[in-house]
């Protein structure tokens, strides 16, 4: 099993930037793709952004441009940097683990965003 622990949000002006870190532990030699979302208040939960073990990435169209998902192999970590937030970014921000393997898709505890206007 793997376990994702996520770090790094906060309270930031619009504008601002923040880099969020997802540590994962277990069984990461069956990890394959790794994913941001996120939840605002009120609303459902959202795919963010997506890395897969090749590297390629993929985004929702709104964070185009503004965030970058990255991910150290030799560390067990993905990050994603945040630049240019806005208020509608804020939302509490989860990673995920697809361990295809397994037919496990794993979530973290979540990092809470806000983002003042």
């Amino acid at each position: 099993q793997v376990q994702l622990v996520e770090s790094g949000g906060g309270l930031v002006q619009a504008g601002g930037s923040l880099r969020l870190s997802c540590s994962a532990s277990g069984s990461t030699d069956s990890i394959n793709a790794m994913s941001w979302y996120r939840q605002a208040p009120g609303k459902q939960r959202e795919f963010v952004a997506i890395i897969t073990i090749g590297g390629i990435t993929n985004y929702i169209g709104s964070v185009k441009g503004r965030f970058t998902i990255s991910r150290d192999y030799a560390k067990n970590t993905v990050y994603l940097q945040m630049n240019s937030l806005r208020p509608e970014d804020t939302a509490v921000y989860y990673c995920n683990a697809d361990e295809p393997r397994y037919g496990r898709n794993t979530f973290g505890q979540g990092t809470q965003v806000t983002v003042s206007s």
